[in-house]
């Protein structure tokens, strides 16, 4: 998962070892993010399940002293209110650009099990 800014540049990533978009990596880019920036910085958060991640942060109290200075946003056909000209698939050109490594990136170790003409 890839926090990016808005000229689409990456900010920080998480490596996902399960499949599925998970909350917690999104909410621990964002803790990780308000650790870089001023207390009194506000951003926009363009997530394409941005209103299910804003309401389990007021549901469970995730992120709640950060909450004032998020402004949460999902896209809607590439129309959205204070976002400029963003088109909100930042992560998707990411990915796309760099699929090539994913391969050699995949996770192996002792968990993988070797099929059976390979493993004797």
């Amino acid at each position: 998962m890839a926090l990016l800014c808005h000229h689409d540049h990456v900010i920080h990533l998480a490596n996902m070892t399960s499949p599925g978009e998970k909350q917690h990596c999104a909410l621990a880019l964002i803790k990780s993010l308000f650790g870089h920036l001023p207390s009194n910085f506000h951003i926009g958060l363009l997530y394409d399940i941005g209103c299910q991640l804003e309401q389990s942060c007021r549901k469970w109290g995730f992120l709640k002293s950060f909450l004032p200075h998020i402004s949460f946003a999902i896209s809607v056909f590439h129309a959205f209110e204070g976002f400029g000209l963003s088109d909100g698939e930042g992560c998707e050109h990411f990915w796309s650009s760099i699929k090539g490594l994913i391969p050699s990136l995949h996770m192996s170790g002792v968990c993988v099990q070797l099929p059976p003409c390979v493993a004797g």
